[in-house]
């Protein structure tokens, strides 16, 4: 019981309906962690690993091993609000069919009241939201990629705001009966459910990710886009970066990036250019508003990481895997080798000769099977990056400079360039994405999947009131001038043989630093049909092998593939229907134009 009688009462609800043996309030502390993490251990389903103190590793059903984007819904109580980008059913039919669902389903367990904070404890810019939930497994996941426990419940008081957060493994125990595996429901019952309207969420039959840990994608994107608009913010799927020049002055950067687009290892990047250093403040969701001065400051809503696994090596992500080697991480469908630590496809070490593959069976280098799920995650506090930001828990945020978006185009879109304006940067956002490169669906390959500002499968809300709020916001603005500038980053640009022009990783700092350098009035740059593009000197290329050639192909704009570009977006606008805001066909229009100027 709480001094709060809203969240009691709904407490008691839930209790009546779902059936649990006993209801447990989290507290947060570490004493709490283990012994929940020893009760999933007991239960055969953690594996504490001995290279690892402090580290445990799940396996989880086959079955549920992704976030289930056909499964996740906006019940919105018109239709048309929730737009052709999601999922819609009717909230009173959805609500119907999830109660009958949630009658009885947490029999034999606990019911876990989990109160977490997104973003520091009583910041302004933070939100306060409630997870009951049946499974152990969320509430120490939750621990470490949000706050949780007293400290929220204390911001809470007795009457403050909340997030109802309703989670179900969807699996009841008959008396006497245990967990023998990872537990869930079929995937006809599972339902990762959203009510805007409400500010509610309701997920059921998943234990996996961000179906389960409801402070992330859930609450995170899709509903607090939506508070976002209505409240006059924003929240993105964006990382957040500090980087300070040799001078010693510190710019502030966000970054949009659909999936396999390295935004993981820009937030956490190596700069190879001496006297620059870049720290991290967050690597997944920026929650932005103005501050008193105008400009646009930034907080990480989250506390920890939760990131795939497979392909991360001290080469591709060295600070990451610094962060998850210095203990109290979980891991989550990765390969465990026999001396009692984690390995997975991509980890820069040779695979041994036997561990125990992600489902359990016996795994060699001679299986056809991979040891990882590609979708395997580790999930480790953010307090042990070596490189995050000593003020990445700031409850007034940090001021944004800059808005990197991008995508992975192998021609096309140059290596870097920036937008005319705040309304010329919504509209490159709103195109941003990948091309289709998997033989396995042929009749689209070359074809660009947009994916506008990497929020496509997040917004909480039709897709063309979204792109209307990022105008709103910049007309808004309280000063105009102090709004981020933004710029289309691409590092996928390849020549006609198919190789990489630019090497990536770490020398993308190079192109960080021509972006703080236009932030400061400095960065040499050309006047394009496009936008502004940095000079073929622009971009610092000392001790880099890529010649005056190679840049020159990076910052080339091939008139004829950018019209091809125009008719794929006029394409594309036309899937949003009528309400597509009329400034991102002005903007589309005045491209064409100049190209044809």
């Amino acid at each position: 019981m709480s001094a709060h009688k809203k969240l009691d009462a709904w407490v008691k609800e839930v209790t009546e309906l779902c059936q649990p043996d006993k209801v447990v309030w989290a507290n947060g502390s570490q004493e709490e962690y283990d012994s929940l993490m020893q009760l999933l251990v007991d239960a055969g389903l953690a594996t504490p690993l001995k290279k690892r103190p402090g580290c445990f590793l799940f396996r989880s059903d086959p079955s549920d091993v992704a976030r289930v984007e056909n499964r996740t819904y906006i019940a919105s109580k018109s239709e048309k609000d929730a737009g052709p980008t999601n999922n819609w059913i009717d909230p009173l039919e959805l609500k119907k069919t999830l109660t009958g669902l949630y009658t009885g389903c947490m029999k034999g367990r606990t019911l876990y009241v989990v109160p977490f904070s997104m973003g520091p404890v009583g910041s302004p810019l933070s939100k306060i939201g409630i997870e009951l939930t049946d499974s152990a497994y969320v509430v120490c996941n939750l621990r470490i990629t949000t706050r949780i426990g007293d400290p929220v419940m204390k911001v809470l008081g007795s009457d403050g705001e909340f997030v109802p957060c309703l989670h179900s493994v969807g699996k009841p125990l008959a008396p006497g009966e245990k967990d023998e595996k990872w537990p869930c429901a079929e995937m006809e019952n599972k339902y990762i459910s959203h009510f805007p309207e409400e500010r509610a969420i309701w997920s059921y039959g998943s234990g996996y990710g961000g179906n389960a840990l409801l402070g992330k994608k859930c609450f995170a994107l899709r509903i607090a886009s939506v508070q976002a608009r209505d409240e006059g913010w924003m929240a993105e799927h964006m990382l957040i970066l500090r980087i300070t020049n040799p001078k010693g002055e510190s710019y502030y950067v966000t970054g949009a990036f659909p999936s396999a687009c390295g935004k993981t290892n820009l937030a956490m990047l190596v700069p190879t250019i001496p006297g620059w250093k870049v720290e991290t403040v967050g690597d997944d969701i920026a929650w932005m508003r103005f501050g008193k001065d105008g400009r646009l400051y930034a907080i990480n809503p989250e506390a920890g990481f939760f990131g795939v696994a497979t392909g991360t090596s001290y080469e591709s992500n060295y600070n990451a895997m610094k962060t998850i080697d210095a203990g109290n991480s979980i891991f989550t469908n990765v390969g465990l080798t026999d001396d009692g630590d984690v390995w997975w496809e991509g980890i820069g070490t040779p695979a041994p000769a036997h561990l125990i593959d992600w489902k359990g069976n016996n795994w060699t280098p001679d299986s056809k099977d991979p040891a990882a799920h590609a979708n395997s995650r580790f999930t480790t506090p953010a307090s042990q990056c070596p490189v995050i930001a000593d003020d990445w828990e700031d409850p007034n945020g940090v001021p944004i400079s800059a808005i990197l978006i991008g995508g992975r185009r192998p021609s096309t879109i140059p290596l870097v360039h920036q937008s005319f304006d705040w309304n010329h940067g919504v509209f490159l956002g709103s195109i941003m994405g990948s091309e289709i490169t998997a033989a396995t669906i042929d009749a689209n390959i070359g074809k660009v999947r947009r994916d506008p500002f990497a929020m496509l499968p997040f917004i909480g809300y039709h897709v063309c009131d979204y792109l209307q709020h990022w105008f709103d916001i910049g007309a808004n603005a309280p000063d105009p001038s102090k709004l981020p500038k933004l710029f289309y980053v691409n590092w996928f640009r390849k020549d006609e043989s198919g190789k990489w022009l630019w090497p990536g990783y770490g020398e993308n700092s190079r192109v960080l630093k021509w972006v703080i350098e236009r932030c400061s009035g400095e960065g040499k740059a050309v006047t394009t049909e496009i936008g502004y593009m940095p000079t073929l000197d622009a971009i610092d290329r000392t001790g880099l092998d890529v010649s005056d050639a190679d840049m020159a192909e990076l910052l080339k704009i091939d008139k004829a593939q950018w019209l091809n570009e125009v008719a794929s977006i006029r394409e594309h606008y036309a899937t949003y229907g009528p309400t597509l805001p009329k400034e991102l066909t002005n903007q589309v229009d005045a491209l064409e134009k100049r190209l044809k100027g």
